[in-house]
């Protein structure tokens, strides 16, 4: 029977795990009782509520929770339109399939009539002859799976 994977360990693998717990100076995440400096949503809702409900500055809480000002910032605000779930980690880079715009799709469904039979692979490399364009043959499969669904 395997070991659950330790909190830390969960947190790193869903992206918040604060990567600066030494930065913290709040007395009441040293004590390691409920507060956990490793736990970077908890981190920045008692920065937030600090200023909130205790009455500190802005940019004295920042610093008290080794913060800069703009994720302060950026923290208040995605708190105030989305709640607890907006302090969670955002996915990074792309969001989508960004090259696989309506012309190529165009492209590859022109293809796909011609020549139903055709690999991912070999569409690649025709949309980077034709297109001028580097898409990955997964990329678009995937396009393709969106594509059939209902």
């Amino acid at each position: 029977m395997t070991k659950p994977p330790s909190k830390r360990d969960r947190l790193r693998e869903l992206g918040g795990l604060n990567p600066h717990p030494d930065r913290i100076q709040a007395p009441w995440f040293r004590s390691g009782d409920f507060f956990d400096p490793d736990d970077m949503v908890q981190v920045k809702y008692e920065m937030l509520r600090h200023v909130q409900v205790d009455g500190a500055s802005k940019a004295e809480a920042a610093a008290l929770f080794g913060m800069s000002r703009p994720t302060f910032y950026q923290a208040e605000s995605a708190f105030a339109s989305e709640g607890l779930p907006g302090l969670l980690p955002k996915q990074r880079g792309p969001k989508g399939a960004h090259k696989l715009n309506s012309t190529v799709m165009a492209f590859i469904e022109e293809r796909l009539q011609d020549d139903n039979t055709i690999h991912a692979r070999a569409l690649a490399q025709e949309i980077e002859t034709a297109l001028d364009l580097s898409v990955h043959p997964r990329s678009i499969e995937r396009a393709l799976a969106r594509k059939k669904k209902p």
